[in-house]
Protein backbone atom coordinates (compact mmCIF):
# COMPACT_ATOMS: atom_id res chain seq x y z
CA UNK A 1 0.00 0.00 0.00
CA UNK A 2 1.22 3.67 -0.80
CA UNK A 3 1.04 6.54 1.61
CA UNK A 4 -1.58 7.92 -0.28
CA UNK A 5 -4.00 4.87 -0.23
CA UNK A 6 -3.02 4.71 3.82
CA UNK A 7 -4.13 8.53 4.00
CA UNK A 8 -6.92 7.82 2.00
CA UNK A 9 -8.12 4.62 3.67
CA UNK A 10 -7.92 6.82 6.97
CA UNK A 11 -9.99 9.52 5.32
CA UNK A 12 -12.46 7.37 4.41
CA UNK A 13 -12.91 5.39 6.88
CA UNK A 14 -13.15 8.21 9.92
CA UNK A 15 -15.56 10.10 7.59
CA UNK A 16 -17.59 6.83 7.45
CA UNK A 17 -17.93 6.52 10.91
CA UNK A 18 -18.73 10.09 11.79
CA UNK A 19 -21.85 9.64 9.00
CA UNK A 20 -22.57 6.17 10.78
CA UNK A 21 -22.40 7.69 14.57
CA UNK A 22 -24.40 11.30 12.95
CA UNK A 23 -27.07 9.03 11.49
CA UNK A 24 -27.37 6.97 14.61
CA UNK A 25 -27.29 9.86 17.11
CA UNK A 26 -30.16 11.76 14.87
CA UNK A 27 -32.43 8.73 14.51
CA UNK A 28 -32.23 8.20 18.05
CA UNK A 29 -32.93 11.71 18.98
CA UNK A 30 -35.91 11.88 17.19
CA UNK A 31 -36.83 8.73 18.40
CA UNK A 32 -36.72 9.92 22.36
CA UNK A 33 -38.42 12.84 21.03
CA UNK A 34 -41.28 11.59 20.14
CA UNK A 35 -41.51 8.61 22.71
CA UNK A 36 -40.53 11.15 25.48
CA UNK A 37 -42.40 13.66 24.68
CA UNK A 38 -44.56 15.74 27.76
CA UNK A 39 -48.04 14.77 26.59
CA UNK A 40 -46.67 10.77 26.39
CA UNK A 41 -44.17 10.90 29.72
CA UNK A 42 -45.28 13.74 31.99
CA UNK A 43 -42.91 12.24 34.79
CA UNK A 44 -39.06 12.30 33.65
CA UNK A 45 -37.90 8.80 33.43
CA UNK A 46 -34.66 8.16 35.78
CA UNK A 47 -31.39 6.20 34.67
CA UNK A 48 -29.19 6.88 37.14
CA UNK A 49 -26.93 4.06 38.39
CA UNK A 50 -27.58 1.84 35.05
CA UNK A 51 -24.54 0.19 35.61
CA UNK A 52 -24.63 -1.72 31.99
CA UNK A 53 -25.67 1.26 30.26
CA UNK A 54 -22.69 3.32 31.30
CA UNK A 55 -20.34 0.44 30.55
CA UNK A 56 -21.39 0.09 26.76
CA UNK A 57 -21.57 3.59 26.46
CA UNK A 58 -18.32 3.62 27.40
CA UNK A 59 -16.63 0.85 26.01
CA UNK A 60 -17.98 1.55 22.75
CA UNK A 61 -16.90 5.13 22.11
CA UNK A 62 -13.45 3.97 23.04
CA UNK A 63 -13.07 1.03 20.73
CA UNK A 64 -14.43 3.18 17.86
CA UNK A 65 -11.54 6.09 18.91
CA UNK A 66 -9.23 2.99 19.46
CA UNK A 67 -10.24 1.94 15.79
CA UNK A 68 -9.34 5.22 14.39
CA UNK A 69 -5.97 5.64 16.53
CA UNK A 70 -5.33 2.05 14.46
CA UNK A 71 -6.01 2.74 11.22
CA UNK A 72 -4.49 6.66 11.72
CA UNK A 73 -1.38 5.32 12.95
CA UNK A 74 -0.82 2.58 10.53
CA UNK A 75 -1.44 5.57 7.85
CA UNK A 76 1.22 8.10 9.34
CA UNK A 77 3.80 4.55 9.61
CA UNK A 78 3.45 4.25 5.77
CA UNK A 79 4.63 8.17 5.39
CA UNK A 80 7.12 8.12 7.74
CA UNK A 81 8.91 4.19 6.65
CA UNK A 82 10.34 5.11 3.69
CA UNK A 83 11.77 1.73 1.44
CA UNK A 84 15.48 0.95 1.26
CA UNK A 85 16.05 1.20 -2.22
CA UNK A 86 14.50 5.15 -2.86
CA UNK A 87 16.06 7.46 -4.61
CA UNK A 88 17.01 10.37 -3.00
CA UNK A 89 17.10 14.29 -3.19
CA UNK A 90 18.12 17.01 -1.38
CA UNK A 91 15.35 19.81 -0.90
CA UNK A 92 16.32 23.48 -0.18
CA UNK A 93 13.79 25.87 0.53
CA UNK A 94 14.29 29.43 -0.09
CA UNK A 95 12.43 32.85 -0.34
CA UNK A 96 10.69 32.33 -2.70
CA UNK A 97 11.56 29.01 -4.72
CA UNK A 98 12.15 25.52 -3.86
CA UNK A 99 15.90 23.75 -5.38
CA UNK A 100 16.39 20.17 -6.12
CA UNK A 101 19.55 18.50 -6.04
CA UNK A 102 19.97 14.84 -7.15
CA UNK A 103 22.72 12.91 -6.51
CA UNK A 104 24.83 13.86 -9.59
CA UNK A 105 25.21 17.36 -8.24
CA UNK A 106 22.00 18.58 -10.57
CA UNK A 107 20.28 21.23 -9.49
CA UNK A 108 17.11 22.10 -10.79
CA UNK A 109 14.89 25.37 -9.30
CA UNK A 110 10.84 24.97 -9.11
CA UNK A 111 10.89 21.79 -10.89
CA UNK A 112 11.20 18.63 -9.38
CA UNK A 113 11.80 15.72 -12.28
CA UNK A 114 11.73 12.27 -11.29
CA UNK A 115 10.72 8.64 -12.83
CA UNK A 116 7.92 6.80 -12.92
CA UNK A 117 7.66 3.20 -10.88
CA UNK A 118 10.26 4.83 -8.23
CA UNK A 119 10.17 5.20 -4.25
CA UNK A 120 11.25 9.19 -3.93
CA UNK A 121 12.96 10.34 -0.87
CA UNK A 122 13.24 13.97 -0.22
CA UNK A 123 15.65 15.01 2.41
CA UNK A 124 13.74 18.81 3.01
CA UNK A 125 15.80 22.22 4.72
CA UNK A 126 15.48 25.54 4.75
CA UNK A 127 18.21 28.01 3.98
CA UNK A 128 16.51 31.07 5.30
CA UNK A 129 12.65 31.05 7.15
CA UNK A 130 10.22 28.24 7.73
CA UNK A 131 8.70 27.21 4.62
CA UNK A 132 6.29 24.08 3.85
CA UNK A 133 6.95 21.57 1.12
CA UNK A 134 3.33 20.80 0.06
CA UNK A 135 2.67 18.52 -2.32
CA UNK A 136 -1.32 17.41 -2.54
CA UNK A 137 -1.38 15.00 -5.07
CA UNK A 138 0.95 12.37 -3.07
CA UNK A 139 -0.26 13.76 0.56
CA UNK A 140 2.74 15.42 1.42
CA UNK A 141 3.13 18.11 3.90
CA UNK A 142 6.53 19.19 5.57
CA UNK A 143 8.24 21.91 7.45
CA UNK A 144 11.23 22.82 5.96
CA UNK A 145 13.22 24.51 8.77
CA UNK A 146 16.67 25.84 9.05
CA UNK A 147 19.05 24.11 10.48
CA UNK A 148 17.58 20.88 10.55
CA UNK A 149 16.74 17.89 7.88
CA UNK A 150 13.26 16.60 7.34
CA UNK A 151 12.54 13.94 4.99
CA UNK A 152 9.30 13.00 3.23
CA UNK A 153 8.83 10.24 0.60
CA UNK A 154 5.99 9.07 -2.38
CA UNK A 155 5.80 6.70 -4.81
CA UNK A 156 6.06 8.01 -7.74
CA UNK A 157 3.23 5.74 -9.61
CA UNK A 158 1.96 7.64 -12.10
CA UNK A 159 3.29 9.75 -15.66
CA UNK A 160 2.54 13.73 -15.05
CA UNK A 161 2.53 16.60 -13.43
CA UNK A 162 1.38 17.85 -9.75
CA UNK A 163 1.34 20.65 -8.16
CA UNK A 164 4.05 21.85 -4.83
CA UNK A 165 3.35 24.74 -2.83
CA UNK A 166 4.63 26.67 0.26
CA UNK A 167 1.88 26.01 3.03
CA UNK A 168 3.66 28.45 5.47
CA UNK A 169 3.22 32.18 5.49
CA UNK A 170 6.96 32.60 4.12
CA UNK A 171 7.13 36.56 3.65
CA UNK A 172 5.67 39.06 0.94
CA UNK A 173 5.90 36.47 -2.12
CA UNK A 174 4.93 33.32 -0.21
CA UNK A 175 2.22 33.16 -2.96
CA UNK A 176 4.56 32.48 -5.64
CA UNK A 177 6.77 30.28 -4.14
CA UNK A 178 5.29 27.44 -6.39
CA UNK A 179 7.01 24.07 -8.34
CA UNK A 180 5.42 21.71 -10.43
CA UNK A 181 6.96 17.86 -10.26
CA UNK A 182 6.90 15.95 -13.34
CA UNK A 183 6.69 12.19 -13.02
CA UNK A 184 8.61 10.92 -16.39
CA UNK A 185 9.67 7.59 -18.00
CA UNK A 186 12.91 6.63 -17.21
CA UNK A 187 14.50 7.15 -20.57
CA UNK A 188 13.35 10.76 -20.15
CA UNK A 189 14.22 10.93 -16.40
CA UNK A 190 17.72 9.49 -17.46
CA UNK A 191 18.43 12.53 -20.52
CA UNK A 192 17.14 15.14 -18.08
CA UNK A 193 19.19 14.05 -15.60
CA UNK A 194 22.38 13.80 -17.85
CA UNK A 195 21.65 16.88 -19.74
CA UNK A 196 23.47 19.86 -17.98
CA UNK A 197 21.76 22.24 -15.67
CA UNK A 198 20.29 25.96 -17.48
Amino acid sequence: MTPVQGVDRTFWYILGISIILLFGITVMMVCFVVKYRRSKNPVPSDIRDNYKLEIVWTIIPTLIALSMFYVGWQSYLGLRTVPKDAMQIEVSAQMYSWIFIYANEKESENELVVPVGKAIKLNIKSIDVIHGFYLPAFRIKVDAVRGMTNYAWFFADRVGEYSIQCSQYCGVNHSAMVAKLRIVPQEEFDAWLAKESD
